[in-house]
């Protein structure tokens, strides 16, 4: 056995050495190499809540104001065209969220705004962007110098139980539907709220069958362990997961459990990283809990708090509180970990990057503040020994395959069809 450790500590020492070597760059140039690995692959990121960002913070502002540099704006935003430009981002999943407390028609309604909203900065912006919805737009926008933008529906209760309007949906661009938010819907258990179907439904398993047939992309996050289950059993394409992260790793059921990620691998789908603090680090999802049960012991009226009717002792009381419990700190070395974990378990071909920009509130990991931001990460894996190849499938190139993949299902739907009724 003491013979075997001093063997074994230098493989692992000459491993990241050998990946450099099949680079063919200093160990030092990560950002020579990260620069060379997106001049040929996308970085795509599964989901950006930025259009809702600019809508709930913005009104009728948002369709003329200039989105070039929000850097200095009053209202903080993780987003803009200089800083996308300055992450080299490829593509991007624009996410067209809306409450799931909204009735049905109105969760319609402003899932149309949305989309609108995310075709007009493209109209407004044609030598920055350019409105992509397969594989093969992406690339071609990303040859041209253009940042691809995709459409993410996220939740199954905007579809307002009609596969007509998930149609609709469809043939205006949109490349994924989330099937469930915060809320479990009538056809889907939520992550994040008491389950009432130990999974999908069977309309829930009609949504996910015409999600296939329409081309577009199954999304997983925000749902229970049996919805994934379920979904991963009927689908016929690739899933993705446009913004989760390792369960095993900070043990949020808005996390994937190693035995799912086991049936992601089978399925050819792909878990992209997300960056939300109370998904990365069990430390904070902890304090964040604590923090929440602290507001309502010092005042949850009607009823109850030691501070009840005073909200200015409340919120004093609340501060001090804060100053002896500050947040623990979250870093970009902790979404590295949960990336590399995905990839340990499900495989470096079913891995990506969905940051959840702009829909986190103004607390993101130490190192990952901003869109400009991801070249950085993929330098801390390549310092961790990753090769250029294995951060071109992270960046983009494994999402790609997923989107070619639901592709072809649904082509091959379309001549199945076709032959059926002749």
């Amino acid at each position: 056995m003491t013979r075997v450790l001093p063997l074994l500590a230098a493989t692992l020492a000459i491993a990241p050495l050998a990946a450099q070597a099949q680079s063919g760059s200093k160990p030092h140039d990560y950002d020579a190499r990260v620069a060379r690995v997106l001049r040929t692959t996308p970085l795509i990121d599964g989901h950006n809540d930025w259009p809702e960002a600019l809508r709930e913070r913005e009104g009728d502002a948002r369709w003329t104001m200039d989105l070039t540099d929000l850097s200095g704006s009053a209202e903080r935003y993780d987003t803009d065209i200089a800083r996308l430009r300055q992450g080299k981002v490829g593509a991007q999943f624009w996410s067209v969220w809306v409450s799931p407390d909204l009735p049905g028609k109105e969760q319609v309604e402003q899932t149309l705004e949305q989309i609108d909203l995310v075709k007009s900065i493209c109209t407004r912006y044609p030598k920055t962007f350019a409105m992509v919805r397969t594989a093969a737009e992406v690339r071609k926008a990303h040859a041209a110098g253009r940042i691809g933008c995709l459409i993410g529906v996220e939740g199954g209760g905007q579809i307002d139980g009609s596969l007509s309007v998930l149609r609709s949906y469809a043939a205006l661009g949109a490349g994924y539907l989330t099937l469930t938010h915060s809320l479990t819907i009538d056809w889907a258990d939520s992550a994040t709220d008491n389950p009432r179907h130990d999974g999908l439904t069977d309309f829930g398993r009609q949504v996910v069958a015409e999600l296939n047939r329409l081309g577009m992309l199954v999304d997983l996050s925000h749902v229970s362990e049996a919805t994934m289950r379920d979904a991963l059993a009927v689908t016929k394409a690739p899933v993705i997961f446009s913004h989760s992260g390792a369960r095993v790793l900070n043990d949020h059921p808005r996390n994937v459990s190693d035995a799912v990620l086991a049936l992601v691998r089978a399925n050819g789908g792909v878990v992209m990283a997300d960056y939300a603090p109370i998904y990365v680090s069990d430390a904070y999802r902890r304090w964040s809990a604590d923090a929440a049960a602290e507001k309502t012991r010092l005042n949850a009226p009607p009823f109850g708090g030691l501070d009840i009717g005073q909200p200015e002792k409340a919120e004093a009381h609340y501060a001090e509180w804060l100053a002896a419990h500050p947040a623990p700190q979250v870093t970009l070395s902790q979404v590295a970990d949960h990336i590399e974990h995905l990839a340990r378990v499900a495989g470096i071909d079913h891995v990506g990057i969905g940051s959840d920009f702009d829909g986190v509130g103004a607390t993101l990991p130490a190192g990952l503040q901003d869109v400009s931001t991801y070249p950085a990460l993929l330098a801390e894996l390549m310092r961790r020994g990753w090769s250029d190849a294995d951060i071109a499938k992270l960046a983009g190139g494994n999402v790609l395959r997923v989107m070619a993949a639901a592709e072809r299902v649904r082509d091959t739907l379309a001549r199945e069809t076709a032959a059926a009724r002749k």
